[in-house]
């Protein structure tokens, strides 16, 4: 394989063994080399515990520098990655653990109950626990594990990765990524924004999500540069810790949030070279304000978890507001018509598909799916909606599916309205994404219940233990009856419509 991220990876830790890797916020570094011995421990580690390639290693921690590097030695011994986001529920870890069969599951140790009888019952064969400062058994497990690694041999339509995502309907998917896939992604951006061992990216996104582990870390990579790397977003540790960066990533809060702190200067950033945003829609209000502000315009891309990134706004020349800008090199976009698939001419609205080195291989165990979904021509159908320019800018107009983006994660509507129904008293939900100024959409479950004396908080008390945090309603609306169409199906588009400015007063 021409390009590898862990041979590229391995390669820069023995060529500049002191070059910094990864910056922690106490300014501490950990060096290519010293992040590779590390890695060659884990990897011996995971092997003993009976870890072989192929075979899928879960994962939900803290966000830590072992954390991200149980990744890369994942990928040296030609594992299959399945990064779990860590607000999901044992009882939403349960579907994900029985269906992709890890042979490792590494929980936080604050879990060890409830994830012990959950593999227990569904008979994962190993766990190792890691927190967020080295507590649990993977830490000290390393010492019997030597420092130099050797990968194990693998191809590029070897699996990297599994991701799961979802449809507004059915069961979660798992998106299989190659090593192919991840790869050409990550040096294709690496040129395209000018990535260069030079760069120290600011690293404040989670690292079970396609843009904080994939196209924030692997790109480092790629560009053989360092890696500010914190916990979690927090705007004070930002404005501390940018004078040492020269790129950061975010989603579309970390914008909002940063420009409603009056440190966030022009002074504070001038040294900066590039400011990326993804994962949501980048309002123009707020691409507009930050350009004024301070002097940068904001980059704002657009991928999917089962493509990496399709499009980039270019680092030289117009980033427009609004649009996700072109498609990568080696990228193909076409718009087509969502009910019959013809390709729509050039100003015409429709599905966006893309084809390329970056898409995904299919769904795990789901060949029906990915049959649905990948065309025969190689053509992968996004679900979003878009149109593009005559100077060939790509612009989301919506998404063919109810998706809500609620602080850069994906919320499946049907999901939420299964569990909201299930309560005694509810006649039936219907759950919808509306603009938040915070979060860029809010969460809301408009419901027509049976029971009068059922209200908005017993509601939100009973979806507590049943959801992460970001998938639950941040307001229950109560209606007589919810809108339908001649079909009976509910019109969520109206609903939409109606409670557009429920968040528009305060941040909720």
């Amino acid at each position: 394989m021409e390009q590898d991220l862990f041979a590229t990876f391995q390669t820069r830790a023995l060529a500049a063994p002191d070059a910094p890797f990864l910056i922690l916020p106490d300014l501490s570094v950990i060096t290519y080399g010293a992040a590779l011995a590390r890695c060659g421990q884990m990897a011996g580690l995971f092997h003993a515990a009976g870890v072989h390639a192929g075979d899928r290693l879960a994962v939900q921690v803290e966000k830590s520098a072992d954390a991200l590097l149980t990744y890369l030695a994942a990928q040296c011994i030609g594992a299959v990655y399945l990064p779990l986001n860590t607000a999901y529920t044992p009882a939403e870890v349960r579907f994900f653990l029985s269906d992709a069969a890890p042979a490792l599951f590494i929980h936080r140790p604050q879990d060890e109950a409830a994830m012990a009888a959950l593999c227990d019952e569904l008979g994962v064969p190993a766990r190792l626990t890691l927190g967020a400062a080295g507590e649990g058994t993977l830490v000290p497990g390393l010492s019997a594990h030597g420092a130099n690694p050797t990968p194990h041999a693998v191809g590029p339509q070897d699996l990297a990765a599994i991701l799961y995502t979802s449809g507004t309907t059915g069961r979660s998917k798992g998106a299989m990524l190659t090593r192919a896939n991840l790869a050409s992604n990550a040096f294709t951006l690496k040129d395209y924004w000018r990535f260069s061992a030079d760069d120290v990216l600011l690293h404040a996104l989670p690292i079970f999500h396609t843009h904080g582990l994939f196209v924030a870390t692997n790109i480092t990579i790629a560009a053989g540069s360092a890696i500010i790397l914190c916990p979690k977003f927090d705007v004070a540790e930002l404005i501390r810790l940018m004078p040492r960066a020269s790129v950061l990533m975010g989603v579309p809060t970390f914008y909002t949030r940063l420009l409603a702190d009056p440190a966030f200067t022009r002074d504070l950033v001038a040294h900066m070279r590039l400011f990326v945003s993804g994962s949501a829609p980048l309002s123009a209000e707020t691409h507009k304000e930050f350009s004024a502000r301070t002097g940068h315009a904001i980059l704002e891309r657009y991928g999917m978890t089962e493509t990496n990134m399709n499009t980039s706004n270019p680092y030289e020349g117009p980033r427009i507001p609004g649009s996700v800008g072109l498609p990568l090199p080696g990228v193909e976009l076409r718009i087509t018509d969502p009910d019959t698939g013809a390709v729509l001419p050039q100003g015409a609205v429709g599905g966006i598909e893309v084809r390329g080195p970056n898409v995904f291989k299919g769904y795990w165990q789901m060949p029906e799916k990915t049959a649905e979904e990948l065309r025969a021509d190689g053509f992968f159908i996004t679900g979003d909606m878009g149109v593009v320019d005559a100077a060939g800018y790509v612009s989301i107009v919506g998404r063919a599916k109810d998706l809500i983006i609620c602080g850069g994660f994906n919320v499946y509507p049907a999901e939420v309205e299964a569990l909201i129904d299930a309560i005694p008293g509810i006649a039936e939900s219907a759950v919808i994404g509306v603009p938040h100024p915070d979060m860029g959409e809010g969460v809301v479950a408009v419901v027509q219940a049976r029971d009068a004396a059922l209200d908005e908080a017993a509601v939100l008390a009973a979806l507590q233990g049943e959801l992460a945090r970001f998938k639950q309603p941040r307001r229950v609306i109560f209606v007589p009856e919810l809108p339908r169409n001649t079909m009976g199906k509910i019109q969520k588009k109206a609903l939409r419509e109606a409670h557009a400015d429920l968040f528009a007063a305060k941040v909720n």
